[in-house]
């Protein structure tokens, strides 16, 4: 029983063995479709410990055994029990994860994993190769941030309990980077700076090189007058006043989050690039405006980027995780007519794109955070259920987004039909993770396409 799984990657075994130290390590491993989040991070891989929260609260607790470290090596962790919520999960009987790393000649690593368990290998293949992937591709994007002189950064994140704030965080940690939590509560940890953000501390970017602004109400929703207001309220002002503080703050960067919606609902084959005219519509309004808030910055001469997200595919978070329990059931499908253009990208890719941003000062100004293959929606619907090998047959006729949303809200939200294309990061040469939407929906559901 248990599972050995091994890869190489591409990098030498002390900078391999250095990221699984950092903070942010464990949380991006966990693939995002299990059931279980990270509570408490190990302080040490010689002799912490590190929690994970399961279902129904219950506590997954793994103790690092100090017989087995011998950096940059390898290091043991074993599953341990700390009071009635950590017993449940020994019904599986034993656990012990053996992490190791051995040279595999021209500056690379053998990364070997292997673990005695009750739990069968199949069961646990899906996990090990997300995790191989993932180490993979992150160490990639801090080679390619270390080879543009990035440095170590000071990074001061809004909205960062969110989800893209949570995992943009880990990735940056796990780079080396300082990361500052700006917060609207009182800060509880070292990491964290109270944020009010309609009239901020003079002092709060003192000391950082970049801000990365992601805070603002959720979009999704019936389109109501309330909902419409919090989603102006949210966005325009907290960024303008940031933006002002920015401006005289030293900072090297202001990255603001912003939307493809800027280019309007319905632009049909029309490719969209940085430079096409804006479209119609309130989320067009919302978003011309939310750049222009970050005018403060631009005018100060701080390298400012307004990060235009597609459709973020994330098993925990967005639409993915929404229609994911519906086309597993079989009762997944086109909506409307299906032709409509779905401009999408991956989370580790979306954050690949804040990543860049923060460092790389050809970025500048607008950017199109979407993957290189827009496709239609009826090719999504296609992919999403041979991903978890289910029919998708019924299609959803536009009566049910209108009665989710409202007649607005269906409009701009589940019908937008919007062909935006990254020409930008093209431009620099931008390497993605899972340019393909097969790819990108595998990493996150922990399914091979069909």
């Amino acid at each position: 029983m248990g599972i050995e799984y091994a890869s190489v990657v591409d990098h030498p075994v002390g900078e391999v063995f250095a990221w699984h130290t950092r903070p942010g390590a464990m949380r991006r491993l966990v693939p995002p479709w299990q059931p279980m989040d990270v509570v408490a991070e190990t302080e040490s891989l010689a002799d912490g410990r590190a929690v994970l929260g399961l279902p129904g609260g219950l506590r997954w607790v793994a103790r690092h055994d100090p017989a087995g470290y011998d950096p940059p090596h390898q290091f043991v962790d074993v599953l341990s029990s700390d009071g009635l919520l950590t017993l449940p999960p020994r019904i599986i009987g034993w656990w012990r994860h053996t992490h190791r790393f051995s040279d595999a000649g021209s500056g690379t690593t053998r990364v070997h994993d292997k673990v005695d368990t009750t739990v069968p290998a199949a069961a646990l293949r899906s996990t090990f190769a997300y995790r191989h992937r993932q180490l993979a591709d992150d160490l990639a994007a801090h080679r390619d941030a270390a080879q543009a002189g990035a440095g170590t950064l000071a990074v001061a994140i809004t909205g960062s309990s969110g989800l893209v704030g949570t995992a943009l965080t880990a990735l940056l940690s796990t780079g080396g980077h300082r990361v500052i939590r700006l917060v609207r509560h009182d800060p509880v940890r070292p990491d964290e700076r109270r944020w009010e953000p309609s009239d901020p501390d003079p002092d709060l970017l003192a000391g950082i090189d970049v801000v990365v602004h992601l805070a603002g109400a959720p979009i999704a929703g019936r389109f109501t007058e309330a909902h419409r207001r919090s989603i102006r309220d949210s966005r325009i002002e907290p960024t303008r006043r940031l933006a002002e503080l920015a401006a005289s703050s030293g900072l090297r960067a202001f990255v603001s989050a912003s939307a493809i919606g800027i280019y309007g609902y319905d632009r049909g084959d029309a490719m969209l690039c940085e430079d096409s005219a804006r479209g119609d519509g309130f989320l067009a309004d919302v978003v011309a405006d939310w750049e222009a808030a970050t005018a403060p910055a631009e005018r100060a001469g701080v390298r400012t980027v307004a990060v235009r997200t597609g459709i973020v595919q994330a098993a925990a978070g967005g639409t993915l995780r929404l229609l994911r329990p519906l086309f597993a059931a079989g009762l997944g499908g086109r909506l409307g007519s299906g032709e409509q253009w779905l401009s999408w990208i991956g989370l580790d890719d979306l954050l690949d794109v804040y990543y860049r941003a923060a460092y790389d000062a050809k970025l500048i100004g607008p950017v199109n955070a979407v993957a290189p293959n827009p496709l239609r929606n009826n090719a999504y619907t296609k992919a999403l259920a041979a991903t978890l090998h289910r029919p998708a047959v019924l299609p959803v006729p536009s009566i049910g987004p209108r009665l989710l949303l409202g007649k607005q809200g269906a409009r701009e939200l589940a019908e937008a039909d919007q062909r935006v294309l990254p020409t930008k990061l093209y431009g620099l040469g931008h390497r993605f993770r899972q340019p393909l939407i097969e790819d990108a929906l595998a990493h996150q559901l922990g399914h091979e396409p069909g």
